[in-house]
């Protein structure tokens, strides 16, 4: 039976926040995008880094890596975590605390207020390398070390910082790990335990020791580039770095208004099963998986046209997979596809290969465009099967081209991470078709308040958002100043700034830098992190006016849809429709002062409450004046708006 007239087997998911630190230079997924579609690697050697090694006497081992600059910083106070116990903290599990804000917040969603959220954490982490070089300094055993290096708590310490009640869970199969966190991921928001997940991977290579052992196994490459299914592929080249993506059900990101970067369609995991070796992949297993992921999915494979394989560089690895691929993706097809791997790019992360994998074709999808895949020159002969003419053959792109589809279909794409555990996965992504957004409020002026835990921090932030103005200066500021107001945690320092253009804030924000006065800047320190009580009253008949909320009817959806929503529940009732009364034509009356046009306050009323709501801002008491107890009692829920 097609796949495609078969019951998908699981209800969309998707990806509304992304986040990574990759080899480059690369600390977030548009630098990353830059990278990629440059055609550019974060290969270099280990001599070129901070971390100078003293490699074994005697070994012939690969010098390069793609490694990452600066692992040893971290804000240890950002995330209430006492200087001795930071000491103690695996730096992958720092760097998982750090990303996994990022991406919540790129989701514009606030990470504070998910306390108390069925949020799950899934983690893939498989190094243990700063656990075996605590282990040499011979030091009396606490449990700082011992937390700080567990696997388990790499994904509890996250869950008990933010204070989420989903599932926390690490996951080590090796090369596959975070590919296979992503799948528990999305099985998780399937069966409702957790209502969003935060799924991820890192790795970090901070010892020599595993590098030289994979290297006499002959996996590495000498040469030092991590090439998949090329002529001259001989070995990966390890590489480091984490990356975090937010998960959502599709309805229910749909139902919140959040931005959707790609959807997941379905996932599969498998297990090699017997071979002649533990190691040793299997090109039927990985044939078996991709099909149960496109059953899953309901896709058939000629609807994916873009494959992001793991794509070792091992000749033999690559062989297996080429074949799996082709066997499934190839055969009968009359439109073209490609396949390609990050890994040429910045190397295999090992643990974080696959989460890595998923960001690069999220964004791939976005662009409408196939990266490059470096360093390619020709085809494996081993790889023959690619080539055969029972049906059209996969491209590998030497060059980036534009991601071209027929018939107007969505553009579909399958990532691959395997893994010497015999663990594989494969998981069917879907481009999200652009939606024109409503527009956010549109007032002259918008209020921008930007706030961090120190000074210097509030500085650096303040220099990040004139950066990101100056070069995206098509932005809207109203989003920009939604965005941060409802995705964005209160700090100690804060500044606001008042601006009726993207110019106007660059201009605030650097006299804020500049230590200098300007009109609509304010800055201070907040007394503590508390939250204020806030109190919602509404006053009683004999306030109304015509004309009371003009401004905020014609510039906020919000306002106008919930005057609109009272003006459709009182036609029956009123002589006059609603908004005739609060905003009657030049030149005609208006009823507004009859008492039975009190319906008219009401609706006032109401409407800026919700206006009030969807800033973020919520009542923990509300309290009525005589007509207005009776809008104070609907906001609280005790009874319905009808």
């Amino acid at each position: 039976m097609p796949i495609s007239t078969q019951k998908q087997l699981w209800e969309p998911v998707a990806i509304i926040g992304m986040a990574c630190r990759l080899p480059g230079g690369v600390h977030t997924p548009q630098a990353f995008w830059s990278l990629l579609s440059r055609g550019m690697t974060g290969i270099q050697e280990v001599a070129q880094t901070s971390r100078q090694w003293a490699w074994p006497d005697g070994t012939d081992v690969p010098r390069c890596a793609a490694m990452l600059e600066g692992v040893d910083q971290f804000d240890a106070s950002f995330f209430h975590i006492s200087p001795k116990e930071a000491v103690a903290l695996d730096p992958q599990q720092r760097m998982l605390l750090e990303t996994s804000w990022e991406a919540l917040e790129q989701a514009g969603i606030n990470p504070v207020s998910l306390r108390g959220s069925e949020t799950g954490v899934f983690v893939g982490i498989s190094s243990n390398d700063y656990q075996l070089l605590q282990a040499r300094q011979n030091d009396a055993p606490n449990l700082y070390r011992s937390t700080g290096t567990s696997a388990a708590t790499a994904s509890g310490r996250l869950s008990s910082f933010l204070g989420l009640q989903g599932p926390a869970i690490s996951v080590d199969t090796a090369g596959s790990s975070s590919l296979v966190a992503f799948h528990l991921a999305c099985q998780s928001l399937q069966s409702g335990e957790c209502q969003m997940a935060v799924a991820s991977g890192v790795n970090l290579i901070l010892a020599p020791a595993l590098t030289v052992a994979l290297s006499g196994a002959g996996m590495l490459s000498p040469d030092g580039r991590s090439t998949g299914f090329d002529v001259g592929a001989n070995g990966y080249v390890r590489g480091e770095g984490c990356g975090v993506v937010v998960l959502k059900r599709l309805s229910a990101a749909q139902r919140d208004g959040d931005h959707i970067l790609a959807i997941v369609r379905g996932s599969a995991v498998n297990q090699v099963g017997s071979s002649p070796s533990l190691t040793e992949p299997n090109a039927s297993s990985q044939e078996a998986l991709i099909r149960k992921a496109l059953e899953v999915a309901g896709v058939e494979p000629e609807e994916v046209s873009y494959v992001e394989a793991h794509g070792s560089g091992m000749p033999a690895s690559d062989a297996i997979e080429g074949s799996a691929v082709q066997a499934v993706y190839g055969q009968e097809r009359r439109s073209p596809w490609w396949i390609g791997s990050v890994k040429a790019n910045i190397g295999h992360l090992e643990a974080a290969a696959g989460i890595t994998g998923v960001i690069k074709t999220v964004l791939a999808l976005q662009h409408r465009y196939i990266p490059a895949h470096p360093g390619f020159t020709e085809l494996n002969p081993k790889l023959a099967r690619l080539a055969e003419p029972d049906g059209l053959s996969a491209v590998i792109p030497v060059k980036g081209q534009d991601w071209e589809v027929e018939n107007g279909e969505p553009r579909r794409a399958g990532v691959s991470s395997y893994a010497f555990s015999g663990t594989n996965a494969h998981v069917i992504l879907e481009e999200s078709r652009r939606v024109e957004r409503p527009a956010q409020e549109q007032s002259s002026y918008q209020l921008v308040p930007l706030s961090a835990r120190r000074e210097e921090s509030l500085c650096s932030l303040a220099e990040s958002y004139v950066a990101y103005l100056t070069d995206h200066p098509e932005v809207s500021l109203a989003d920009v100043s939604h965005t941060v107001k409802t995705g964005r945690a209160d700090f100690e320092y804060r500044l606001a700034a008042v601006a009726d253009s993207t110019a106007g804030l660059q201009t605030q924000l650097q006299a804020f830098l500049g230590d200098e006065p300007a009109p609509g800047l304010v800055t201070g320190i907040a007394p503590g992190l508390q939250k204020p009580k806030v109190a919602f009253l509404f006053t009683g008949f004999g306030s109304q006016y015509v004309g009371m909320g003009r401004e905020l009817f014609e510039g906020y959806p919000v306002f106008r849809e919930a005057i609109i929503a009272c003006e459709d529940i009182l036609r029956p009732w009123l002589e006059t429709p609603l908004c005739k009364v609060l905003y009657p034509s030049p030149g005609e009356s208006s009823p507004i002062d009859e008492m039975r046009y009190m319906p008219a306050l009401f609706a006032v009323e109401y409407a800026l409450a919700k206006l009030w709501q969807s800033w973020g801002i919520e009542p923990d008491v509300l309290l009525g004046h005589s007509f207005g107890e009776y809008v104070a009692a609907c906001i609280a829920g005790v009874f319905s708006l009808e």
